[in-house]
This record gives structure tokens, sequence and C-alpha cells, in this order.
């Protein structure tokens, strides 16, 4: 009988949770979905060294604002709990199968010290061995459960003695595992490590706990980043020891997100030199560290989500704009790609700005509303409506708008001193005259504009820069007429007379 899908996002509570790991959760939300199946959210805690206060609570907050929403786990509930693993080690859950490794010979005690490790490495490294790695055959000199007596190894355990539980990897064996995104994956087994599986204060390490909980949970499918992707012959094996090689999931090795120019992982680094966020939400470190965020720098999610999207699969149309909802219909794993995607920070801004765009004006004006003061809706509809094609993000049309609200006090200098002429004053006079008997709408004023420069022979643009100068105090925008309606007659004729007496082109040579 097919089972059920069911997939994870396990992220560690060690600091901010970069795009790529939004990307690996967005990815399996999509799976799952489309699939009919459970998005779980595990939160894999077993380093307490490297754990972060507020790590979790950002996770949460981060994936809520995406809209990835777990249907079991940390946050949720479920059949399947704890969903933290640190709850799980309290309850004891890893150490029956770290002892049936045992039992079957498939795990060993290791006492080793630090420095005896690093004199194993150096006396290695020494001898021109290829590796320093404790392996099937470095163990041999070694002080572990294989080299001491029972005796020996019971009287350590009894007495307290720090100790490690070592997987016990066969040398020269083929360990292969078909990838769902890379095909077959082939390792030959000399070349990994005996990894610690389990330390002697109780606590799993990332690889044990992993495969224990993604068997209990039911996982059946493991779509993760590819620097796992190492990882994954010992994970194989461990099914294979545990006896659960029938319930193993299937793997998705997700290419990397690579810097803007190519050479390498996305950073932090990388965001701040270059301006943009690389997480979703801004994170406070307990430090008091601000590191910003896509919702702080005035992104919608659903243009982050669209954009992650194509971080990696694309749809195979020309299609570009999805809904979350149209995400699930068409993704898909195999359209998954294996070389690195490059993060482009002029195409996130450019979803953005096509989801700025969709919105209604009367929607974009609720946005901003609160930060725009005591201004009319109409008012802030009819500027959004004339902004939006301007801008990419939200707060930017009260920013780059400012001149619907308030006249300009200052003149584009530039603009003056290339444009406006010596009889540009007489002209925006003579206009003044002409709008204060015209309709004030748009396409009455525009009418009557063309009519008087045709009746002047003065062509457009002298006049033209005069009354947009007067009007907004820059050089460029929207309709001019579409803004002189908006802001009405009486501010219109005054803003116009304001530039009669204040545009002086000497001021600004």
């Amino acid at each position: 009988m097919e089972r059920k899908v069911r997939v994870r996002f396990a992220p560690s509570p060690t600091g901010p949770l970069h795009i790529g790991g939004v990307r690996t959760a967005l990815y399996n939300y999509l799976f799952a979905k489309k699939n009919g199946g459970d998005f779980l959210l595990r939160v894999e805690d077993t380093d307490q060294t490297r754990y972060v206060k507020g790590a979790e609570e950002y996770i949460l907050e981060a994936l809520k604002w995406c809209g990835i929403t777990p249907t079991e786990g940390v946050g949720v509930g479920g059949d399947f709990g704890p969903y933290r693993q640190s709850e799980r080690k309290a309850e004891g859950t890893y150490k029956k199968y770290v002892d049936q490794l045992l039992e079957a010979g498939k795990a060993y005690y290791a006492f080793d010290t630090p420095e005896e490790l690093d004199e194993m490495r150096e006396r290695l490294k020494a001898a021109g061995g290829h590796s320093q790695q404790y392996d099937a055959a470095s163990r041999k000199s070694m002080i572990n459960s294989l080299t001491l007596s029972a005796e020996e190894v019971q009287q350590k355990i009894d007495t307290g003695e720090p100790y490690v539980v070592r997987v016990k990897i066969q040398a020269n064996e083929e360990v292969k595992f078909k990838d769902i995104i890379r095909g077959w994956v082939t390792v030959d087994s000399s070349n990994l490590d005996d990894k610690v599986l389990f330390k002697s204060d109780g606590m799993p390490t990332y690889h044990m706990a992993n495969v224990v909980d993604d068997y209990l949970m039911k996982i059946t499918h493991v779509i993760r980043g590819e620097e796992w992707l190492p990882s994954g012959p010992l994970h194989v094996l461990l099914y294979q020891y545990l006896g659960w090689e029938n319930e193993m999931p299937e793997f998705a090795h997700l290419p990397l997100i690579l810097k803007p120019n190519g050479n390498g992982k996305l950073s932090k680094r990388d965001g701040d030199a270059g301006g943009f966020p690389v997480f979703p939400i801004e994170w406070k470190s307990p430090e008091g560290e601000v590191a910003s965020g896509y919702r702080e720098s005035d992104y919608f999610s659903e243009a982050h989500i669209n954009m992650l999207a194509f971080l990696g699969w694309n749809p195979g149309t020309e299609q570009e704009l999805f809904s979350l909802e149209e995400l699930v219909q068409e993704f898909s794993l195999e359209r998954v790609g294996k070389s690195g995607a490059k993060f482009d920070p002029d195409k996130t801004k450019w979803f953005n700005e096509q989801y700025l765009r969709a919105k209604s004006n009367e929607e974009l004006a609720g946005l901003i509303k609160p930060l725009a003061g005591d201004v009319s809706d109409g008012l802030l509809a009819g500027v959004c409506g004339l902004m939006k094609e301007r801008v990419s993000f939200t707060n930017e049309i009260l920013v780059k708008g400012k001149y619907f609200f308030e006249a300009p006090t200052t003149y584009d200098a530039k603009m003056v001193k290339k444009k406006w002429k010596d009889d540009s004053a007489q002209i925006v006079e003579e206009l003044i005259t002409v709008f204060s008997n015209t309709e004030f709408k748009s396409e009455a004023l525009e009418i009557a504009f063309k009519t008087f420069v045709e009746e002047k022979e003065l062509g457009f643009g002298k006049p033209m820069i005069a009354i947009r100068l007067s009007i907004t105090g820059e050089g460029g925008g929207p309709s001019l007429f579409d803004i002189m309606e908006l802001i009405g007659k009486e501010e219109s004729i005054a803003r116009l007379n304001a530039g009669i007496k204040n545009i002086k082109k000497e001021e600004v040579v």
C-alpha cells in the first residue's frame, strides 16, 4: 500500500532563518500540498551549545509571514510528538535505538579524549595518509570497545568516564541511494568515517536523532539542502543497520542559493554589501545585533515566496507570477535543477513591483494609510493609482509622491538651470488664467494647455516643465494634469503662483 506523503522542515534554533532555509520549507510545503500529504515542523536542538534564545520563536514567526503553515509539529501539535528533539531526548527516545545498534555490533563505545583524537590526526597526517578520520582503519589503534575487553569498557562506563557511541562502518562496501533531483548517488564506505551518534550526557548527534525521528514520524520524503548530501550515505546505512530499510524515505537534495556573482553560497555578508536582506523578517540577536528582513524592507510576502520558488525550480513555461495556490498545483521536484541558483536582487525587486502594481488603488491606500497622517482615503487611492507604476515598494509612494500632500519648498536645481527660461514665469502666469477658467479635470486641463501652446506657437517642452516644476518641484513624474486634478484647483493655482515667485534661475546657477 502506498504511504501517505509526509515531509518535514527541521531547522535548528541557532540564529535567524536564512532564505535558503525558507526555500527548503517552501519546497517541502508545496510537495506535501501537491500530494495531499502532511507538512511537519520539527526543531532539531540537539546541539545545545549553539542554541540561541529567541531563534525558535523567530522561525515560527518567519514561516507565518511567508504563509508556510505546518499541518503538524511545533506550534501545532500532532500524534507523533514531541517535536523538539531536546524533549524527545528527555523521554529516552534515542537511547534504545543506540543500544540496538550496540547490541547488533553496528556501533561501539569510544573513550578517546580530544587530545588523543588530535594525536591520531597528526599521526595519520605525518604518515602521509589521505584521510585523518576515525574510521575502519584508524579505530584499531584507538581507545574503544573494539580494542578493549568487555570488562574494561564496563569499568569505564561505571566510573563515569566520558564516552561517545560511534557508528561502525565496514570498509570497501558500496553505499547507494537514488536522489530525486540528482539521480543515483554512490559512495565507497571506505571514504566514510565512524560518525559520533550519541554522547555520554544522553544527547544524540544530528545524524542519529534525524534518522530516528524521520522513522518514528513516518517521513516519506526528505527534502533538504545540498549541504546535507554528504550525510546521505551515513543515513542510508543507519536505516539498514536499524532494520528500517523498507521504511527509508526518498531523498531530494536541493541546489545551493548562490551569491549574485555565482561564486559561492549566499551569505549575510553578501546582503550587507549589496544592500538587500537574506532573512525573511528582521532578526534581533540577544546581544542586540539587528539584521534586516524582507518584511521590514517592505516586500510583500507573496512576492518573496514567488521569488524563492524560482531559485532552483522552474515551471517549464514562460509564466513567472504564481500565487501560493498556483505554486502548489505546478510544483514538482523533477523540475528542480541540480546546479546552484544565483540570487538576483534586481529580479527580487521586480517580483515585488509586479505584486504592488496588481493591487487595487484602495488596497494600497489602506497599506500606507497609517503612515500618511490626516489624508483622505480618496486622495490616497488616487495617489497610489498614479504612483504604483513608478515605485518598487509601498513606502516609496509617500516618499516619492510627497508633492501630492505638500507644496514644494525647493525645486530641482539641475532642471531649473537647464529648462527654466527667461519667459517661463510669464508663461506660467498666462496659464494660470487659462486653468482658472477650465474645468479642473485632467482631460480638460490637457486640452486647454495644448490649445494655449498651439495658439502661442511655443512647443510643449518649455511650458510643460515650467508647470511641472511649479506644481511638484521635480522634473519628472506621473501625468501632470492627473496630479493637478487630484490636488485640486485651489492648490494647483497657489503652487503655480509660488513657482513664479520662488523659482529664480540665478539662484541655482
